[in-house]
C-alpha cells in the first residue's frame, strides 16, 4: 500500500510541476540582451521596463514605439536601428502586465491605465513639453487612440503629439475575427480561467501565433520561445484573461476612440498587412478609409499578416519613413 502511494505521488510531482510551469522558461541571449540594455521606472508602485537609444544628432524627432498583445516591446527589435538611424530618440516600452514590466494580480487591466503608463514615461524621460512620434501595433493602436483623444481635448499631462502611425490593430472600433483563439477563450471563462491560464503552454501559443503570421513569413522557434519565455516571464500567462478585457473596452469606448481618428488634425497613417486574419483584408481596410478619410494608408504586399514589423521589416520600416517624411 505504501509503495502504491509513493508511486502516485511521484507522477503527481512533474504533473504539478507542469500546471504551475516549475521551472519558468529560460530567457535567449537576445530576449536577455535586450532587458539588460533596457531601464525602468516605477508607475503607482509598479516596475515599468523600458528602453531607449539615441541615434541621429542634430535631430529632434522622438519616436514611442507601442506593442501589440500578448507580446511586448521586443516586437520592434527588426526595426530598431534603422529608425534609429532616422530619429534622435527610439523609445519602447513593455505595457503594465506584459513583458518585462510588472503583472500585478488581481489587476484590473485597461486601456486607459496603459496610455496613463505612456504618459509617465515621456514624464521621467523629460519629453512632456516636446512633440512626439507615436508607431503602434495591435493593442498599442487602441493605446495610442486613447492617448490622441486626451490630446484632441487637452487633458491634463497628455502628450505632446506630432503624428500618429497605426498597424494591424483594431481601431475601428470593430473586431472582425478572433485573434489568437486559444488565449481569447480567457476572456469570458469566469471562474475557469485561473486553471486555464496555468493550462496554457508554449505548443498552444506558438499554435496561436502561427495563425496570425502569413505562410511565408512564419516565426522561427527561436522567435516563438522569445514571444513565449517575454510572456511567461513573472507568470504572465496568469494576467491574461484581465488584460483580455481590452477586447470589450474597444466596443464599449468605440465612439471615444474612433472619434479621436475622425476629429484629428493631427497627421494619421495606417501599415496594413493585408493577410490579416484578425482585421481581414478588404473589410477593414475599406471601412477605415471609410471613417477616417484624412488617414493615408500603406498596404504591403499580399503575403505579410498580422505582425508586418516582423514579416516585413524592410517595407515596414520604408512604409513609416514615407509617411514621416510627407509633412
Amino acid at each position: 500500500m505504501k509503495e502504491w502511494w509513493l508511486q502516485v505521488g511521484l507522477l503527481c510531482v512533474p504533473l504539478i510541476a507542469v500546471y504551475l510551469h516549475i521551472p519558468p522558461p529560460q530567457l535567449s541571449p537576445a530576449l536577455q540582451g535586450w532587458r539588460t540594455t533596457g531601464a525602468s521606472f516605477t508607475f503607482k508602485g509598479h516596475s515599468i521596463f523600458y528602453r531607449e537609444s539615441f541615434g541621429v544628432l542634430g535631430s529632434s524627432d522622438v519616436v514611442i514605439l507601442l506593442h501589440g498583445f500578448p507580446t511586448s516591446s521586443y516586437d520592434w527589435h527588426k526595426i530598431w536601428d534603422p529608425l534609429s538611424q532616422r530619429f534622435n530618440r527610439v523609445i519602447a516600452l513593455d505595457f503594465l502586465g506584459f513583458g518585462f514590466s510588472d503583472k500585478p494580480r488581481p489587476h484590473r487591466y485597461s486601456i486607459f491605465e496603459q496610455a496613463s503608463v505612456v504618459e509617465a514615461l515621456a514624464s521621467h524621460l523629460g519629453l512632456s513639453n516636446q512633440r512626439v512620434n507615436l508607431l503602434s501595433h495591435d493593442y498599442g493602436d487602441t493605446v495610442a487612440l486613447e492617448l490622441l483623444y486626451r490630446s484632441n481635448h487637452n487633458k491634463t499631462g497628455h502628450l505632446m503629439i506630432n503624428s500618429v502611425c497605426l498597424s494591424n490593430g483594431g481601431t475601428v472600433g470593430c473586431r472582425f475575427a478572433p485573434s489568437l483563439p486559444s488565449l481569447c477563450l480567457l476572456k469570458d471563462s469566469g471562474f475557469l480561467s485561473p486553471v486555464l491560464t496555468r493550462l496554457t503552454n508554449f505548443l498552444l501559443f506558438s499554435r496561436g501565433m502561427r495563425e496570425v503570421f502569413g505562410p511565408y513569413t512564419q516565426p522561427s522557434e527561436a522567435e516563438l520561445w522569445d514571444m513565449w519565455t517575454g510572456l511567461r516571464f513573472s507568470d504572465g500567462n496568469l494576467v491574461l484573461d484581465s488584460i483580455l478585457q481590452y477586447i470589450n473596452q474597444r466596443l464599449k469606448h468605440r465612439e471615444r476612440w474612433v472619434g479621436a481618428l475622425t476629429s484629428t488634425l493631427i497627421p494619421l497613417h495606417m501599415i496594413y498587412g493585408p493577410l490579416d486574419p484578425v482585421n481581414p483584408h478588404p473589410q477593414f481596410i475599406s471601412l477605415y478609409r471609410k471613417l477616417v478619410q484624412r488617414s493615408t494608408v500603406s498596404i504591403l504586399d499580399e503575403h505579410i499578416s498580422h505582425y508586418p514589423q516582423l514579416e516585413d521589416p524592410a517595407g515596414f520600416v520604408n512604409a513609416y519613413l514615407n509617411f514621416f517624411n510627407s509633412f
